[in-house]
């Protein structure tokens, strides 16, 4: 809500436009409250309001299954409204608990150093505002100017990690040393200037011992250890994408007990279904095969996807994003398939002159490899590529203001 109240300051003297991205993420009996409240205040103050809601969660790992839905959501506005910046209120204390959970479960450097104040994407900007902040200067500056704000009760429970450090630790600190966040805060950005020094140097490597997903042992051998290490951090990167997270400085241990084997062939199970496999002088990190299956399906007026993902047709729809299609017959051959990606797939995606590959676009959408491989591609009986929900369209879709003969939408 700060960060709310401070860009509306803003927007009195700068042309902005502002959008409220809200989830609601169904777990607590006050979140639907919580969200007519903040639907409330964008109302009363011309801000335009997106909401979601989240149904359902992997079981095994709530906090990064929302995490990953969030900012799935927080992508589908900024492609609606072409934004070029994403906001997020992350202060001082969210900095230093982050940092300390990480350093006592073990991560990489990059890691360690937690969350950037900004983030460049290829299509878009993270900006975190208020890091340099505490939180108890943002609830004094609330109080101050007077800013509605609610408090998420779960906060205050013992069973969340973040909480424990939050409660107990945190308060320690401070103590010690009240401006400890801004000793942080630059050790962060520390780690990640030597971060960034290091992977220059992995990347002259890299081109060298790793193609084709394939790790040249020998060569790897010959090399400094540090940059052995960030090595592996790079391809488990590349692998793994947003869900880094779920490696610790365990995995790389245990990859490299698997390197520094003397059995010529050795396997390693890593999360998410990822093997690591050495074979005499070669080790590839990768997914299992048998999680990947290529799929061609007639589309249906209503199918669930490998994925998990749906498709539908529907009636009437006034969103204009990537998650909805709309067709005329006389634009496509029938009848329509959904399939996964073959190699050199191309779409004339709609706003651009040309052609783009679907491979490109999985990269700048930074999907997993497991991810891209089940990813639905939308065909018609030419081949030609008519949409990539949730991602692209081509340029045979309809303006939502004109007629249309079908609708689809992917859920």
């Amino acid at each position: 809500m700060a960060l709310l109240y401070l860009l509306l300051q803003i927007r009195k003297k700068k042309d902005i436009e502002i959008i409220c991205a809200h989830v609601n993420h169904k777990i607590r009996k006050e979140s639907d409250e919580e969200a007519k409240f903040v639907s409330q205040f964008c109302k009363k103050n011309h801000v335009k309001f997106e909401k979601m809601e989240i149904e359902h969660y992997e079981q095994e790992n709530f906090h990064e299954d929302a995490r990953k839905k969030r900012y799935q959501f927080f992508e589908r506005v900024l492609h609606k409204y072409r934004a070029p910046y994403l906001l997020t209120a992350h202060h001082g204390d969210d900095l230093v608990e982050t940092i300390l959970m990480r350093l006592v479960r073990g991560s990489t450097l990059k890691g360690y150093a937690g969350f950037q104040k900004v983030v460049f994407l290829d299509e878009y900007t993270i900006m975190r505002p208020l890091i340099e902040l505490t939180k108890e200067e943002i609830e004094y500056y609330n109080r101050e100017h007077n800013i509605p704000f609610v408090i998420d009760n779960s906060n205050g429970s013992d069973k969340y990690t973040r909480n424990r450090y939050r409660k107990y630790i945190l308060p320690r600190l401070k103590e010690e040393e009240p401006n400890m966040h801004l000793k942080f805060y630059k050790f962060s950005n520390l780690a990640y200037m030597y971060d960034k020094y290091v992977e220059k140097e992995v990347e002259k490597q890299i081109e060298r011992i790793y193609q084709d997903n394939i790790l040249n042992l020998n060569e790897y051998s010959q090399l400094d250890e540090l940059i052995q290490l960030k090595i592996i951090d790079y391809i488990l990167g590349k692998v793994y994408g947003e869900n880094i997270h779920l490696i610790h400085d365990q995995h790389t241990k245990l990859i490299r007990d698997v390197i520094s084997s003397k059995k010529p062939n050795v396997m390693l199970n890593l999360p998410n279904h990822v093997i690591v496999k050495k074979n005499y002088s070669q080790l590839r990190i990768d997914y299992l095969e048998e999680y990947i299956q290529a799929y061609k399906l007639e589309l249906e007026d209503d199918m669930i996807l490998p994925n998990n993902h749906r498709i539908q047709k529907v009636d009437f729809e006034t969103e204009n994003g990537n998650d909805i299609c709309r067709i005329n017959f006389d634009d496509v051959k029938l009848p329509l398939t959904v399939r996964t990606k073959q190699p050199g797939d191309k779409i004339n995606v709609k706003g651009m002159i040309g052609r783009k590959k679907v491979k490109d676009i999985f990269i700048e959408h930074k999907l997993l490899p497991k991810e891209r491989e089940l990813w639905p591609i939308v065909v018609d009986n030419r081949g030609d590529i008519i949409w990539i929900p949730g991602l692209k369209k081509s340029k045979i879709d309809v303006p939502s203001d004109e007629k249309c003969d079908i609708i689809l939408k992917y859920y």
